[in-house]
């Protein structure tokens, strides 16, 4: 099949792209000694987790339960879950998980580590459990590296539970700050007899930096396998590493400046991270979208010396590539101008 057959909206994968991308960061990891757990809510397809395995990551990274579970149905077996389980239902999925595979997660108050204590009584299938730290980004995460070792005392005391370290989402460009926490923590950890041996550290936006947290013994990033608009912005790559598109067609030109395309909200993330419009439309930078409703995206070519008709077909580089993956039941990977596979989103939706 050809590009040109496929219909719009469609998300394109530039499968040579991603190869690269992967094998980019691989290297890099590699040559600094640090081991590599990538997110998957960027692709939520286990082709690529299975392929990141293959080129020397340690496991792979799930946001949410159900997300773990559709990867280990496809194979995978080393998943860390970096999320506060809370609730029986759940906590009952995690238990069967736990027994599947080797897992981990992470808890960052006493309430979600009583309930993982309570839940996983059994001694010869215990849950590994990180203690999640806030270093800067303000998300979850206890707020000292005091009340990082007082939650580990907790975990490594509980019969069920195998305290295994620390782990952080860190805010962009908050080095130092990272570091300071992250290295505070494992030391005090170890003074109260504790063994931090995994310190996780994440994001694609630092990538580059991240042997600079020489504490970590982990990074997970996620949108380095696409980048998208943001990521090049932040430097981590250029616009011909951006692996991820959205195919769309001009289905309006109501004045000379203005068209509309059939990829609004619903295949364009609305996320702008502080950046003009919603996304790159290649072959004509200058252009801006400017507003997206439900089925329709606005585009302003007012700055544009050539002009897309109606019926043209544009290929988008969105702001965010992670909400794109999950807007679209497939996607198509390609390789030039062919179609290489139509690839169901397996863990798209899985929002439990």
């Amino acid at each position: 099949m050809k590009l040109s057959e496929i219909d719009t909206p469609a998300v394109l994968i530039d499968v040579d792209r991603a190869e690269a991308n992967m094998q980019r960061f691989q290297a890099y990891a590699d040559e600094h000694k640090l081991a590599v757990r990538p997110h998957i809510k960027t692709h939520k397809l286990p082709r690529f987790a299975k392929r990141q395995v293959e080129l020397g990551a340690v496991g792979i990274t799930c946001q949410k339960l159900g997300e773990a579970e559709v990867m280990a149905d496809a194979g995978l077996t080393d998943i860390f879950l970096p999320y506060n389980i809370i609730g029986k239902a759940k906590l009952d999925r995690l238990v069967a998980l736990n027994k599947r595979i080797k897992l981990a997660v992470t808890a960052d108050s006493e309430v979600t580590i009583r309930g993982l204590a309570q839940t996983f009584n059994d001694a010869s299938k215990p849950l590994t459990v990180l203690v999640e730290c806030d270093t800067g980004m303000g998300r979850c995460g206890v707020q000292t590296p005091d009340e990082a070792v007082a939650l580990a005392k907790l975990i490594d005391a509980a019969g069920g539970l195998i305290f295994a370290g620390f782990m952080t989402y860190p805010k962009t460009g908050a080095i130092a700050e990272n570091q300071a926490f992250l290295s505070a923590a494992r030391e005090k950890a170890i003074v109260a007899g504790l063994d931090p041996r995994v310190i996780s550290n994440g994001g694609s936006p630092d990538m580059w930096r991240a042997h600079e947290v020489t504490s970590a013994t982990e990074h997970r990033p996620g949108t380095y396998i696409y980048m998208d608009r943001f990521q090049v912005a932040k430097g981590v790559g250029t616009f011909d590493d951006c692996a991820l598109t959205v195919l769309a067609t001009v289905v309006s030109r109501p004045t000379e400046n203005r068209v509309i395309i059939d990829a609004g909200s619903k295949a364009l993330t609305s996320d702008t991270f502080g950046m003009e419009g919603f996304g790159r439309i290649i072959g004509y930078p200058d252009a801006v979208i400017t507003s997206l409703s439900e089925e329709h995206g606005t585009i302003d070519l007012s700055a544009c010396a050539d002009k897309p008709q109606i019926g043209d077909r544009l290929r988008i580089i969105p702001n965010h590539a992670c909400v794109v993956s999950n807007l679209f039941d497939d996607v198509v990977l390609i390789s030039g101008d062919e179609v290489v596979e139509i690839a169901p989103v397996a863990a798209r939706g899985r929002v439990d």
